[in-house]
């Protein structure tokens, strides 16, 4: 066994070669809500055949935070190349465009940006309509939420209006030229044609919150709001304006072919009641009654090599999210706890 001396060497320089802090740390007493594995094997790489659903009738809140895997190292190979071996796109529904494809600047302020894009087409027809203040678009395909911070830009939000998808990721570290997006998740009243997806009336952004407020097609509305992004991850309160019955409130949307070739691999488990986490690959697990869901990888994937693992947790039953145990008391900082 190693002295100690030679113990404490190694963790120093550890700590040294590592920039990150990974945040997977578990919620105080959030509810427990049911995750349903509905995932089914695929070997086309660019398929999300993961499909891990939430469920409880009283939910009206909870956080989802997008953090860098732990194995993230500035040398390590940033691949985020495509995979269209066995992939046949060709019987996925097409609808084409009300306008002409085009990129627009919607939100251009100092440390903030929103950009929308329209497509030739999509999968989905084009019924939902986007707002910032008193202006609306009602052809955006694609939102893409850009921070700047000590000089440079990230773009660390992604949604796609027209049904209801989002992509997260924190910020890149200083020494890495870029990371990848991978998983996606959806909120809201979930549908299936073809795959899930939420249908949207409008998605309107407000930038001095940093927040959207979704109006969803079946009735109802969800914030969601940018709590906090830097390089270690990227944290999204969700506030449903009343709580989601008769089906998920919310879906965790990924690609798994084989343990290396994937966006994601693991699901670990923090169960009502259980003296410890549950961790199995994500294609064995079946369902859970959980306060806290982890989802990712534990080893590189040559697929979207850097992509995040995602973490659903701080479930309540109020208009905001329970306190996440990695978050200092509001009471330390003179203002209440959430």
């Amino acid at each position: 066994m190693p002295s100690l001396f030679v113990r404490f060497f190694i963790l120093i320089s550890i700590a040294l070669v590592t920039p990150l802090t990974a945040t997977y740390a578990a919620s105080l007493d959030g509810l427990a809500v049911d995750v349903e594995n509905e995932s089914e094997p695929v070997l086309c790489a660019e398929k999300d055949n993961v499909a891990v659903a939430f469920s409880n009738k009283n939910v009206r809140s909870f956080r989802i935070e997008a953090a860098h895997p732990v194995y993230l190292s500035s040398s390590m190979r940033a691949n985020i190349e495509p995979d269209w071996t066995a992939c046949d796109m060709s019987k996925d529904p097409v609808y084409a465009s009300p306008g002409k494809p085009k990129k627009i600047t919607l939100v251009g302020e100092r440390n903030l940006w929103l950009v929308g894009y329209t497509y030739p087409s999509f999968w989905r027809p084009s019924t939902a309509t986007v707002r910032v203040g008193d202006k609306v678009w009602k052809d955006i395909h694609l939102l893409q939420v850009w921070v700047v911070k000590k000089g440079r830009a990230d773009e660390v939000l992604v949604l796609y209006p027209q049904d209801g998808y989002w992509r997260p990721r924190p910020m890149t570290p200083p020494s890495m030229h870029i990371t990848a997006y991978g998983s996606s998740f959806l909120v809201g009243p979930i549908e299936h044609d073809e795959r899930p997806y939420v249908q949207l009336k409008e998605a309107a952004f407000d930038p001095e919150k940093r927040q959207f407020t979704l109006s969803f097609a079946k009735g109802g509305s969800a914030t969601v709001k940018i709590a906090s992004v830097d390089i270690n991850k990227l944290a999204l309160d969700v506030s449903f304006d009343q709580p989601i019955s008769g089906g998920p409130f919310a879906m965790l949307r990924s690609m798994y072919v084989t343990e290396f070739n994937n966006d994601t691999a693991r699901i670990a488990v923090r169960e009502q009641g259980a003296k410890g986490w549950r961790e199995e690959n994500i294609m064995k697990f079946d369902h859970a009654r959980a306060t806290d869901i982890w989802i990712g990888r534990l080893s590189p994937s040559q697929h979207n090599t850097t992509s995040p693992d995602v973490v659903f947790n701080s479930f309540s039953d109020g208009p905001e999210p329970k306190r996440p145990k990695t978050e200092m008391p509001k009471e330390v900082s003179g203002a209440p706890i959430k």
